[in-house]
């Protein structure tokens, strides 16, 4: 059995477009670009096939950009979105500050930027996401005293890059502090680009030959689920079943190894739906010339581990 929040299964049921628009053509013809360099990343093509599904709905073209991990050729494809006028800019996974110049042009020209599990700049329109500082309180808290007991060795597998994970390491650095007796043997940042299952299982392939001995390491962090998918992997095939594991999203590869019983004992999953929705009706109501509140929002994770 899983713990899921009811708000996972409400924000399930609003996938319809017409909870989000008017649907009625007013908005044909109207031009959004999704920008994001990581579209390989499971939890990113979701959303932005969410989004591309709900516009396109509304009569709305949209056109995908994916770069790849390159931030220099988002930061091209962003100055041709601008010059393309296009209605409006939706960046998703993505931190603005490294765009920061590009986008300013974007607020100039008069493009509404929003984003979707980005960062959020002054200029921008809204930015929705989880409070990815909580998660990162809740998911340590829930580590380090429920499943560790106070006490052992954790690895850190992280990708700072990225301005949720940010959040989610700045609270992992503050808790670890108040847990003496918890120690970090190392932090090792995923390459993203490459894939980040398949590197994190490598990363933890060289840990466990550097650590041989059985209870030599007590626990891994993992900042996201795809590096704790990665991971648990290579954990099982080294036959470390002592070794916990958690990560962060409620990827579905996730939640099923946490199901089976795998090294991989907890998540927070993310309302990514939940996230889509937001931006969606947000840009739909502004493209049809209502007002929007602007800033950061949030939708709610919950914990999801194995009862």
């Amino acid at each position: 059995m899983i713990t899921l929040a009811a708000a996972l299964l409400l924000s399930g049921c609003s996938g319809g477009s017409s909870a989000k628009g008017s649907s009625d053509g007013s908005l044909n013809g109207k031009n959004v670009s999704v920008v994001t360099p990581y579209l390989s990343s499971v939890t990113t093509k979701q959303m932005v096939d969410n989004i591309e599904r709900d516009l396109k709905a509304e009569g709305i073209n949209v056109n995908v950009v994916d770069t790849k991990g390159d931030f220099g050729e988002l930061a091209s494809r962003i100055e041709d979105i601008v010059s393309s006028k296009a209605d409006a800019m939706i960046i998703v996974s993505a931190d603005p500050g490294q765009v920061e110049t590009q986008l300013k042009d974007a607020f100039d020209a008069g493009v509404p930027v929003f984003g979707v599990d980005s960062g959020f700049i002054e200029g921008m329109k809204v930015n929705a996401t989880s409070d990815n500082y909580e998660m990162g309180k809740t998911i340590c808290r829930y580590l380090f005293e429920d499943l560790m007991n106070k006490k052992g060795t954790v690895i850190a597998l992280t990708y700072r890059p990225h301005p949720g994970v940010v959040k989610r390491c700045e609270a992992f650095d503050e808790m670890i502090k108040d847990y003496p007796d918890i120690s970090l043997i190392t932090e090792q940042q995923v390459d993203v680009p490459a894939g980040p299952i398949e590197s994190s299982r490598e990363i933890m392939e060289n840990l466990i030959l550097s650590n041989p001995e059985k209870d030599s390491v007590t626990a891994v962090f993992a900042a996201w689920d795809e590096p704790a998918i990665g991971a648990s992997q290579a954990l099982e095939a080294a036959g470390r079943d002592e070794v916990i594991v958690t990560g962060v999203d409620g990827n579905s590869q996730a939640v099923e190894m946490i199901e089976k019983g795998s090294n991989l004992k907890a998540t927070l999953s993310q309302n990514f739906d939940g996230m889509t929705d937001i931006v969606v009706k947000d840009v739909i109501d502004l493209l049809s010339g209502k007002e929007i509140e602007t800033g950061e929002k949030y939708a709610p994770a919950t914990l999801v581990k194995k009862n």
